[in-house]
């Protein structure tokens, strides 16, 4: 696929693809209008995966996760692409989208090792091409007490461990993003011990929930919210959610996450939403969503359980101490 250099070589997406705005909005519509027929109905689920990786032609296909949905409105994509945590890039909520249009994300390689019978790298295409990539409305929760609503499109990551067939000593799936110091400025920052490293149980990363995103609002992903590819897993924090991924390895031990080794006290492996258990230095018993105001005037949320995925998910911690496994 050709690709598009600017003026300093860095490669950006093709018109082809990104989805028009006016095809998005109009599936926005439609699918606006469907909720209202649809009480009680599922996420809304679209796309075929193409050998080419363009994320066009979007057609919807029956929903394959039923009530995983966010039923408030979604956040405006502006505020999505431009408020963001991607540490690499800056501690600042604007370095993202101030910085990575540097990342190169073409070529771009996955590996996949560790107790797997078939380990494997995948090409980005490769990867794009494992499944039919649906739009999934999820909430994402940070703890520093924001949540946005937001489209993202791809497929259950559960689909990429069929292909590689985790063997039974398999517990823990370690997920490692990128670090390139030639365009990530803030690796020269020693506040984490660099990669970004992540974790989940493996039956946390098998969850039909969990998903691997490549785009959002209809297009392919931006660079500061975690190009090409990343993870989505709406019930946890958003630091879990690891963008940018390299390399996703599994393995018999519990991974020592990113946030699990720089502050213990304050990021626990787990990582579940909940608002019973605070982080020592603030409450997590409400949330601002994005476009509610700021400062004394924002509109404050009651912060809701597993962020609200309980029906889901709350299963999957059947017996545990929520406060001691946070």
């Amino acid at each position: 696929m050709k690709r598009r250099p600017d003026d300093r070589g860095y490669e950006h997406p093709v018109p082809s693809e990104i989805t028009p705005r006016g095809i998005h909005l109009a599936r926005r519509r439609l699918l606006q209008s469907l909720a209202f027929g649809m009480a009680g109905g599922g996420i809304a689920v679209w796309a075929r995966a193409m050998p080419s990786a363009a994320i066009t032609a979007l057609q919807p296909v029956p929903s394959p996760v039923p009530g995983a949905r966010a039923t408030d409105a979604l956040t405006a994509a502006d505020e999505a692409m431009h408020y963001n945590n991607f540490y690499e890039f800056g501690f600042e909520k604007s370095d993202p989208a101030d910085y990575a249009h540097a990342m190169k994300t073409r070529p771009w390689h996955v590996t996949v090792d560790g107790l797997v019978a078939q380990p494997r790298t995948f090409d980005l295409d490769d990867l794009r091409g494992l499944a039919t990539l649906e739009e999934r409305t999820y909430r994402l929760r940070c703890v520093e007490g924001w949540s946005m609503v937001i489209p993202w499109i791809g497929y259950s990551l559960e689909r990429l461990l069929r292909e590689v067939e985790p063997l039974g000593s398999a517990k823990y799936v370690e997920f490692t993003s990128l670090a390139d110091p030639a365009s990530m400025p803030n690796l020269r920052s020693s506040v984490i011990d660099w990669p970004y490293r992540e974790g989940l149980r493996l039956d946390e990363a098998r969850h039909p929930l969990t998903l691997l995103a490549f785009g959002m609002y209809g297009e392919v992903l931006p660079n500061q919210n975690g190009a090409p590819l990343r993870l989505v897993v709406p019930w946890k924090y958003g630091f879990k959610s690891a963008k940018s991924l390299v390399r996703i390895r599994f393995v018999e031990q519990r991974p020592v996450t990113a946030w699990e080794k720089t502050a213990p006290r304050e990021y626990g492996f787990y990582a579940n939403v909940n608002p019973d258990v605070d982080h020592p230095r603030w409450s997590q018993a409400t949330e601002r969503r994005l476009g509610d105001g700021s400062g004394l005037f924002a509109r404050r949320r009651p912060t809701q359980l597993f962020n609200g995925y309980a029906d889901q998910v709350a299963g999957l911690y059947a017996g545990m101490d929520l406060a001691k496994f946070y």
